[in-house]
């Protein structure tokens, strides 16, 4: 798999506070049993009216934001719902990257599983960006993400650092989900089965 170290684009502002999974990937689209045709569900609800019209006050009907790569949402992104769909929709409609304040546990783990990059920031900075993107006078946020570095950079020449463990980063950059990493380590596993076994060999299996 292509290695990822940078992801460039515009960004899409949608600052709600505890957007849930079940808001995100609305239940009426997981009667699939395979990751196919989940762009249509993502936000559903946000994006369309109860006879399926779209609300053009919704910034994913709009045309300025058309094809972004990173969506700026609101604190606790991604509770509810451990449902794994809800990133794999983010993903299928287009989104290499999620920025905000903070992140529920399972979604975090869930898309960092599947190589969709979490990005967390202070609210302050996220707020500015959030401003970068919301301007009219600009046809959108253009950021650049670098993996490698662990910093968001704006086209104003901004730059915001953000954390990310050594095991996430090398899943997103070569995307490795946790079996990967765990048949990546299997010389060193197997080594240590060796040495318990000689200390220990009465807890072999026969």
């Amino acid at each position: 798999m292509t290695k990822l170290t940078m992801i460039e684009g515009f960004a899409v502002p949608l600052p709600i506070e505890n957007l849930d999974t079940d808001q995100i990937m609305p239940k009426q689209f997981l009667r699939i049993i395979d990751k196919a045709g989940l762009a249509n569900g993502l936000l559903y609800d946000l994006r369309f009216d109860a006879q399926g019209t779209a609300r053009d006050a919704c910034v994913l009907n709009q045309a300025r934001y058309r094809g972004a790569r990173v969506l700026i949402g609101g604190a606790n992104f991604g509770c509810g719902s451990s449902r794994e769909h809800a990133v794999w929709g983010l993903q299928q409609y287009g989104f290499d990257a999620v920025i905000a304040p903070s992140f529920a546990e399972i979604f975090y783990s869930n898309a960092m599983n599947n190589r969709l990059l979490l990005v967390q920031l202070e609210r302050g900075e996220v707020n500015q960006l959030l401003e970068l993107s919301e301007a009219p006078q600009t046809e959108a946020a253009s950021l650049r993400i670098d993996l490698e570095q662990q910093k968001v950079s704006t086209a104003d020449g901004r730059a915001f650092s953000f954390p990310l463990g050594a095991r996430h980063k090398r899943m997103v950059m070569d995307g490795m989900d946790t079996i990967d990493l765990t048949l990546a380590a299997l010389p060193e596993i197997e080594a240590f089965e060796r040495a318990h076994f000689s200390r220990q060999p009465w807890a072999a299996v026969m």
